[in-house]
């Protein structure tokens, strides 16, 4: 089962998603996309450690996020991708198009033969006014049109809002 999870910072998506993963009763592994480049960062990240089961494994991968699925997707086992938004700004920060390109369509070609669970988690980033600037507002777009193409494809998506769950698509939570 895909499910994916949208919301804003602090909207409670990423509480959501592990407690969807602990609740599965399959062995979890979380997929952290993000690069704590700063104390601000290394403190979110901190926070999620000390949320996360001890038993639960770890990937740390900020750009091959397909690649990573289909070595690690498997009956019985549950991967928690946490965020899309952070793998998306890491492979705009590489500044080859072409790559993010090949990257988005890799991840999107590959659900469809990925066994388990996979949860994914991102940031909604356009519910509010348009950016400044070139890159923010490709940010957006790229997030949106990502989203869009994920959500079509996952079987239930719930978008979340001070941290209670909406279910868009599938069966409710």
């Amino acid at each position: 089962m895909l499910q994916f999870i949208l919301g804003g910072a602090r909207s409670g998506k990423s509480r959501l998603a592990e407690k969807l993963a602990s609740d599965s009763g399959l062995d979890v592994i979380y997929i952290a996309t993000s690069q704590p480049l700063d104390g601000e960062m290394n403190q979110r990240v901190a926070l999620h450690r000390q949320r996360r089961p001890q038993q639960w494994g770890l990937i740390e991968e900020p750009v091959e996020l397909a690649r990573v699925l289909r070595d690690n997707a498997g009956a019985g086992r549950c991967l928690l991708v946490d965020c899309l938004t952070l793998w998306l700004t890491n492979l705009l920060m590489l500044d080859d198009p072409q790559r993010l390109t090949e990257a988005r369509d890799a991840l999107l070609d590959s659900l469809a033969q990925l066994p388990g669970e996979i949860i994914f988690v991102s940031n909604e980033t356009g519910l509010g006014v348009v950016p400044l600037g070139e890159l923010t507002r490709r940010y957006v777009d790229e997030a949106g049109w990502l989203h869009q193409a994920l959500a079509e494809r996952c079987h239930r998506v719930v978008f979340t809002v001070a941290g209670l769950p909406m279910t868009l698509k599938g069966p409710a939570l």
